[in-house]
């Protein structure tokens, strides 16, 4: 049967990309969405949309009944379940087949033998590809006797899904517990499913994966590989095609034991086989990790470096044509890096982010693919995953491909929440990166700063571009006198002031416009400069100080001005000249460092805690955050109970510090 309308489960970057592509080939599409997704840009790129109803991904995406109801409904004869959300549930890829619909993706009976990391680790056992030792978690599980078996540190993992989700690395026997507790409640949340196994840990290898595609003819092949090791939080954020470490030969044999691996359970469509690779060379050793039975997150570097359209490909599969190629004739060309561009503040723990996104303007230059699912005006949740876009570029090397993909994202303009983006653009040009020293213990080796600090003459330069461009916006909004120009004065008078501060430094700039249409500025009692405008456009202004010209992007969102400078962003607060009145932060306080759900209450008033002693858990973006004790002391408040929703900055629980 040829398909002709496609349904796509899921939201975001991903359905975006997979109707961009149904588009191209002539396929109508539809979208599904929850409540909150009524308005995303996905739910426009879609031929029709049905609404799921309900908020939660549980509500909505995660409904396999909701969604073959709106597929019968809009008549769609193939559903593309994206990744994430039910792309690796056997049960609903078979309802849908059962439904007389086409699934696009693997046979259920492969998803089901691979969906379950502990079967699929037996499995290769017995296929001689080699495994890490692993031991399910179960009620008669000893697991102290088993992480003694294994070796510390030892990985606690859930046995469903993927993503970093229900992972916990557990370093001695007093954290096995507790690792063991936070990873079923977060597996369950996530997958439905709060199995769990220990694993041994490999402190820093590298994180390499094969992406195989197979046609329903026996046919199957290995695209050859990405490495995949910069990650926080066991979650992915820079990937790249090839591989700087992987040899020839190892390509040849760690995409044989991928092919053998899915040949052996009937594979077809688009497929990885995820490895750690400890060592360097022909003689290193890799070990299976699982077998992500969907397409990647990071599939598009191996578009970039051999030229197809993997979802195409899944299309084709689906509709029972043969691939038409062989691995002969499948080869490398460059090399790609894909950066996640995530609502996150690496500053803090990479912890996400919440809030809507106010400017969102891709870089024109130099070339880059920007697969993502937000617009000017989108709200990042806390219900779903806080990822705002895929960032991904194509050059003949290695490091050309590192520093085109840092300038892109540069010169990427983003507002209204906090961004992993300087922490990215850091990353990419640490001469460890360059070099490709890219162990997954990479960020906590490296040590890169989460926020770039613009340098003194960058924030004198955003100062000045501020100034100028507020004169402006204020001439233009003036009801009298229309006709004067900027600053007139008829009489003897001080500057004209503003009040600006970027991080801790204080930045008061003073302006005065010259007859000939010039401004005097001096900034933070500075010596005084001659600025000229020379062209306006929007929130671009293009201007000189004391001749040097160069053109920024100037926006105001609330009293803090963004500005795109020629090294980066900068944000600069402008202070009201009246005091402020506000209320203090409570001492002792304990705030949501985002809006999330109680999951529990660890204190009680009148408790005696030590440092970093965990007073509340609570869930966001279905991930655990911890709020700790700062320091000994006693708890005298407790504001909150187990499953309450708190909003970002709520006072949660108050620790006066014990004296000495």
């Amino acid at each position: 049967m040829t398909i002709t309308r496609i349904l796509v489960a899921n939201r975001g970057e991903i359905a975006r990309r997979v109707f961009r592509t149904a588009s191209d080939m002539g396929i109508s599409t539809v979208a599904v969405y929850s409540d909150g997704d009524a308005n995303a840009p996905f739910v426009g790129d879609a031929d029709m949309s049905v609404a799921l109803g309900g908020t939660s991904a549980a509500e909505s995406y995660l409904d396999g009944a909701k969604i073959l109801a709106a597929a019968q409904r809009s008549g769609a004869d193939a559903i593309h379940p994206g990744y994430g959300f039910l792309s690796e549930n056997a049960v609903f890829a078979q309802s849908v087949i059962d439904a007389g619909i086409t699934w696009v993706g693997p046979p259920p009976s492969a998803i089901a033998q691979m969906g379950d990391k502990l079967s699929a680790k037996r499995m290769m056992n017995d296929a001689s590809v080699p495994t890490l030792p692993s031991i399910e978690v179960t009620d008669d599980t000893d697991v102290f006797a088993a992480s003694e078996d294994i070796g510390y540190p030892v990985l606690v993992k859930a046995s469903a899904g993927g993503g970093g989700k229900g992972m916990r690395i557990v370093q001695q026997p007093s954290e096995l517990t507790d690792a063991i507790a936070g990873s079923k409640r977060e597996a369950a949340s996530s997958f439905g499913n709060d199995t769990v196994f220990l694993e041994r840990y490999l402190p820093a290898p590298r994180h390499v994966e094969i992406q195989v595609l197979g046609d329903q003819h026996g046919t199957v092949l290995h695209l050859f590989e990405r490495e995949c090791s910069i990650q926080r939080r066991h979650q992915k954020i820079i990937e790249e095609a090839p591989s700087s470490a992987v040899t020839p030969t190892m390509r040849d044999r760690m995409g044989a034991a991928a092919v053998a691996a899915v040949e052996a359970i009937g594979y077809y469509s688009a497929g990885t086989v995820e490895f750690l690779l400890n060592g360097e060379g022909d003689g290193a050793e890799f070990f299976f990790l699982e077998v992500n039975t969907r397409l990647q997150v990071e599939h598009p570097v191996t578009e970039e470096i051999t030229g197809l359209d993997l979802v195409r490909e899944m299309v084709r599969v689906a509709d029972g044509e043969p691939l038409g190629y062989a691995q002969a004739d499948l080869t490398i060309t460059g090399h790609a890096i894909e950066a996640r561009l995530y609502a996150e503040d690496p500053a803090n723990g990479f912890l996400p982010a919440t809030g809507t996104i106010e400017i969102w303007e891709p870089a024109t230059s130099p070339s880059a693919r920007y697969d993502t699912g937000v617009e000017a005006g989108s709200e990042v949740s806390v219900e779903f995953d806080p990822m705002l876009a895929k960032v991904i570029v194509h050059a003949p090397t290695r490091r050309e491909a590192s520093l085109r993909l840092a300038l892109a994202l540069e010169r990427t303009r983003i507002a209204g929440t906090v961004t992993n983006r300087d922490f990215l653009v850091a990353t990419l040009r640490t001469e460890e990166f360059l070099a490709g020293d890219t162990t997954t213990d990479f960020i906590d080796r490296v040590q890169i700063d989460g926020q770039r600090q613009p340098s003194p003459a960058e924030q004198v330069a955003a100062c000045v571009g501020v100034a100028l461009r507020s004169q402006a916006i204020n001439r233009a909004a003036a009801k009298q006198l229309t006709f004067m120009p900027s600053g007139f004065r008829n009489s003897s008078m001080p500057d004209e002031e503003m009040l600006l501060v970027s991080g801790d430094t204080e930045l008061t700039t003073r302006y005065r416009r010259g007859r000939d249409g010039s401004f005097r500025i001096s900034v933070a009692d500075g010596d005084t400069m001659i600025a000229t405008i020379h062209d306006t456009d929007g929130d671009a202004v293009d201007f000189d100080i004391d001749g040097l010209r160069s053109s920024m992007s100037i926006s105001r969102l609330g009293d803090t001005w963004h500005v795109a400078t020629v090294s980066g962003s900068v944000e600069l607060s402008q202070l009201s000249p009246f005091p402020d009145t506000g209320n203090e932060a409570v001492d002792g306080g304990q705030v949501a460092p985002m809006p999330g759900k109680i999951l529990v209450v660890g204190v009680a008033v009148g408790d005696q805690v030590e440092a970093g002693q965990v007073l509340v858990l609570m869930e966001a973006m279905k991930m655990e955050h911890q709020i700790t004790a700062p320091a000994a002391g006693e708890v005298t408040e407790v504001m909150v109970e187990v499953g309450e929703q708190v909003d970002n900055g709520a006072l949660l629980v108050v620790v006066v510090a014990a004296t000495e």
